[in-house]
C-alpha cells in the first residue's frame, strides 16, 4: 500500500441540497485514492462547504473557515458562500481555493493542487451508490439544480441559477443504487420540486429499455416502485401536485408534503412574490385529506417581513387555525445582502416585534400540533428507527409523518434487540407536543 494516503477533511454547512453536493464531492475523491479524515488533525486539506443563504449563515461560513484555518492551515472553500471569493479572501487570505456551488470539478481540481491524488485500484474501492453523510438507512436524492422563481427574499437563484433538471432515467437508477444498497427512505429534494422537468419541457429518457418522463408525477409514481419510502421535499403547490395524492393514498409513496408556504396573508405573499395560488390551499388541503386522511403537510413560515402589518400576522394566525398544518417550522424575517426585498422601500418589522410574533406563532402551532398527535394513541405504525439510546435502552425512529432533523420522532422504550435501521411496528401510546411515544409490537 501507499506509504502515505491522502486525507482530506470535510466541514459540511447548510441545506440537504448541499449536503448532496458535499457526497458527490467525498465520492469522487474517494474513488481516486483519497481517504476521508474524521478531524482536523488526520487531515492533509479541508474542504469547507459554505452557506450563504442569510447574512447569519454567511458569518457562520466565515467562522467555520477560520476554525478550519487555526486548526488545520489547508483550507479549501466551496458551496453558496462561495460566490463572495473577495470577501472570503478579505478575512482568510490563504485560503488555497475559493469556488461556487455545485462546483465538483473545480474543488477536487484544488484538492489535486494541494494535494495529489496516490489512487491504487486494488485498495482504492467506492461502492456503486457512492459515499454518503446520512445514515446508510436514508438518503437525499437531489433531482435538480437551481430556481426558476424569483421570491423577494431569496438569493438562491443567483447563487445557485435557473432550472436545471436531471434526465428521469439519471434520477431513477440513482434511486435503484441506493435502495439495492440498503436504502429504505429516499427523500426528494430540489430548489423547487414540483417545477421538475419544465426546463428540458418533460423530456422522456430510458430507463430499462423504456422511456420515462421528465415529470413530477412521472417520478412519484416510478420512485414508489422501488420499494422504500419516498418523501417530497420543497414541492410549490401547483395545480399538479394534487395528482401525487392519490399515490399516497395507495401507499406508493409517503402522505407527506413539504410545502413552504412561508406566509397566508394576500399582502405579504406579494410583497414575496411567491408561486403558485394560494388563496385557494386550504380548499385544496380539505380535498387533499379526503383523498389521503393520513396526510401530514410541513411548512416554514416567516414573520417579520417588511411591510408585515399586526392585520397581516393576524391573518396568518387565523389560517394556521384553518388549515391545522402537520408540521410546522418558523423564521423570523433575516434580511438578505442582493435580495429585493430590501428595495421593496416597505418599513421594517422592529425585531423586538418579530420575536413577539415569533412566540405567538409557535405557541399557536403547538397546540395544534399537540391535538393532532394526541389523535394518534392507539394506532398501530410503522416507523424506521435513526438511533439507538444505549444509556436508556430507548430508540429514536420516524414515522411516515415525520423527516430527519426537522420533524418529530417516535420514542421507544425497551429498544433490545433494535438496530439503527430497523423497519419495525409500534403502537402509539403516547403523545407530547411535536413526539410520539410507542411501544414494540
Amino acid at each position: 500500500m501507499n506509504a502515505h494516503v491522502p486525507k482530506v477533511g470535510l466541514v459540511q454547512l447548510g441545506c440537504p441540497k448541499n449536503l448532496v453536493d458535499s457526497e458527490r464531492i467525498l465520492t469522487q475523491l474517494r474513488a481516486e485514492g483519497y481517504k476521508i479524515a474524521p478531524g482536523y488533525d488526520d487531515a492533509d486539506v479541508v474542504i469547507v462547504n459554505t452557506c450563504g443563504f442569510l447574512d447569519s449563515a454567511k458569518a457562520e461560513s466565515l467562522a467555520a473557515i477560520g476554525e478550519a484555518m487555526q486548526n488545520n492551515g489547508k483550507v479549501i472553500v466551496t458551496g453558496c458562500y462561495g460566490i463572495e471569493a473577495a470577501t472570503i479572501r478579505q478575512a482568510h487570505p490563504n485560503v488555497l481555493a475559493v469556488t461556487g456551488p455545485h462546483q465538483y470539478e473545480q474543488v477536487v481540481g484544488a484538492v489535486h493542487a494541494a494535494l495529489p491524488p496516490q489512487h491504487d485500484p486494488k485498495y482504492d474501492l467506492v461502492p456503486p451508490q457512492g459515499l454518503h453523510l446520512t445514515p446508510r438507512h436514508y438518503s437525499y436524492l437531489k433531482i435538480s439544480e437551481g430556481c426558476n422563481n424569483r421570491c423577494s427574499f431569496c438569493i438562491i437563484p443567483s447563487i445557485r441559477g435557473d432550472l436545471v433538471s436531471r434526465p428521469m432515467a439519471a434520477v431513477l437508477y440513482e434511486a435503484e443504487r441506493l435502495v439495492k444498497a440498503g436504502v429504505k427512505e429516499l427523500l426528494v429534494i430540489s430548489q423547487d420540486t414540483s417545477a421538475y422537468g419544465v426546463d428540458i419541457k418533460y423530456a422522456e429518457s430510458k430507463f430499462k429499455g423504456r422511456e420515462v418522463r421528465a415529470k413530477f408525477y412521472d417520478m412519484a409514481k416510478e420512485l414508489g416502485d422501488l420499494g422504500a419510502w419516498v418523501r417530497m421535499h420543497y414541492v410549490y403547490p401547483y395545480p399538479h401536485v394534487d395528482d401525487v395524492i392519490p399515490l399516497m393514498a395507495e401507499g406508493k409513496i409517503l402522505p407527506y408534503l413539504d410545502i413552504p408556504f412561508q406566509h397566508a396573508s394576500p399582502t405579504v405573499l406579494k410583497a414575496m412574490r411567491r408561486p403558485a395560488n394560494q388563496e385557494k390551499v386550504l380548499d385544496r388541503l380539505v380535498k387533499w385529506r379526503s383523498i389521503c386522511p393520513d396526510i401530514a403537510v410541513r411548512s416554514t413560515f416567516i414573520v417579520g417581513f417588511p411591510g408585515e402589518t399586526d392585520a397581516d400576522f393576524e391573518f396568518l394566525l387565523d389560517w394556521m387555525k384553518e388549515a391545522r398544518l402537520e408540521r410546522v417550522g418558523c423564521f423570523q424575517y433575516e434580511p438578505v445582502s442582493g435580495a429585493k426585498a430590501n428595495d421593496l422601500g416597505l418599513p421594517q418589522v422592529a425585531d423586538e416585534v418579530k420575536a413577539e410574533r415569533y412566540a405567538r406563532f409557535m405557541e399557536t402551532q403547538q397546540v395544534i400540533s399537540a391535538e393532532i398527535l394526541q389523535s394518534k394513541v392507539g394506532r398501530e405504525i410503522d416507523v424506521l428507527i435513526d438511533e439507538i439510546d444505549v444509556e436508556n435502552d430507548e430508540a429514536i425512529a420516524r414515522s411516515q409523518w415525520d423527516a430527519p432533523e426537522i420533524d418529530g420522532n417516535v420514542f421507544i422504550p425497551n429498544a433490545g434487540n433494535l438496530k439503527q435501521g430497523d423497519m419495525v411496528k409500534v403502537k402509539i401510546v403516547e403523545a407530547e407536543e411535536y413526539d410520539l411515544v410507542g411501544e414494540l409490537i
